[in-house]
């Protein structure tokens, strides 16, 4: 069947962002005719697409979009760039080669389109920057932090599972929906020994929790995140910590859990009190139990999936939002798994 090849012009009323929607040296526009299959030539405001006719129209809501943030927040950058070729254009990714999925028709294309750019709206809002989604399933995994009770999120390192769920949480203690945080890790050695170093226990276990600091210095004025870990509103703390108690009132989150056995990830389920949520994070890929331990995390995924009041986004490598190379290297080590060809 032959291919509908199509040109289509854009033009804009606001010469003065044109500069950051093109990029330095037009780079938006290189990325866009890279990963979209298309050709764009640009002259005074106006631009003009030229392909398939599909991939013409997302190319379209992606300069479209750019442009709209540009006239809402100033500037945006190469990530956020990235993100939207990402998010409006379902590309396939692999080491070798970038090719756009068999284009869906007109009216399905923006249909699409427009539920995509709908998602895109979700937002966190903490108290120094607000966080948008990435990815598509990023948008979804937003969405379920804001509205669920329980979520679990499982994937690769990159995809800002850690991250966006400590966002999730200061934005919830902040607008005053929860009472406390709660950051919690299982205290599993990956291949290092902790026991010889100096200071008392939390000295010992604050490697293990060191993107959790990192993500709350992020949202919050380093002061503020200080006196809360301080007072206890924000508690930073190993999984073991948790037994006994009920959590009310407050966001948990268990990050690393592929390094729960399933007795420890049944307790810290079960620490679920009024008012509270819970995010459960972990890479299936990445288990520092020993030898024969089955996963606390791969078990509850699997004991829980059918309960409708729990969440379980899954990502993949092509979720990957770190840089480009990390999508790659993601993607190398998955097919090795599965025993394909490197």
């Amino acid at each position: 069947m032959a291919k509908t090849i199509t040109r289509q012009s854009m033009s804009f009323d606001d010469n003065s962002l044109l500069t950051q929607l093109f990029g330095e040296r037009d780079k938006n526009l290189i990325k866009i005719e890279k990963k979209l299959c298309v050709e764009i030539a640009s002259r005074g405001e106006s631009i003009a697409i030229s392909g398939e006719n599909d991939n013409v129209l997302v190319a379209q809501a992606v300069l479209r979009t750019i442009y709209e943030k540009l006239k809402k927040q100033g500037d945006i950058n190469d990530a956020d760039v990235d993100a939207l070729i990402r998010m409006l254009s379902e590309v396939e990714e692999s080491p070798k080669i970038t090719k756009i999925k068999p284009a869906k028709k007109g009216a399905k294309v923006m249909k699409e389109v427009k539920t995509i750019q709908g998602d895109n709206n979700v937002i966190i809002k903490t108290q120094k920057k607000h966080i948008t989604p990435y990815s598509n399933m990023q948008a979804s995994y937003m969405s379920a932090l804001l509205n669920s009770e329980v979520v679990f999120a499982a994937g690769p390192a990159g995809t800002g599972k850690t991250y966006i769920a400590v966002a999730a949480a200061v934005s919830k203690f902040v607008s005053g929906e929860v009472d406390r945080i709660i950051l919690s890790r299982p205290a599993v050695e990956a291949g290092e020994k902790l026991g010889f170093l100096p200071g008392d226990l939390q000295s010992k276990i604050d490697p293990y929790l060191r993107p959790l600091y990192d993500a709350l210095y992020d949202m919050l004025p380093a002061e503020k995140v200080t006196q809360y870990i301080e007072n206890g509103t924000i508690e930073v703390a190993p999984l073991a910590f948790m037994r006994g108690r009920t959590l009310r009132d407050a966001y948990v989150i268990l990050d690393e859990a592929q390094n729960t056995t399933p007795m420890q990830m049944k307790m810290f389920l079960t620490r679920l009190g009024e008012g509270s949520h819970m995010a459960i994070t972990g890479d299936l890929s990445q288990t520092d139990l020993p030898s024969g331990i089955v996963s606390g995390f791969r078990d509850a995924l699997e004991k829980l999936r059918d309960i409708e009041e729990v969440e379980i986004i899954r990502f993949g490598g092509g979720d990957v939002v770190r840089h480009a190379l990390t999508t790659k290297i993601v993607a190398a080590y998955e097919r090795f798994e599965k025993g394909g060809d490197i």
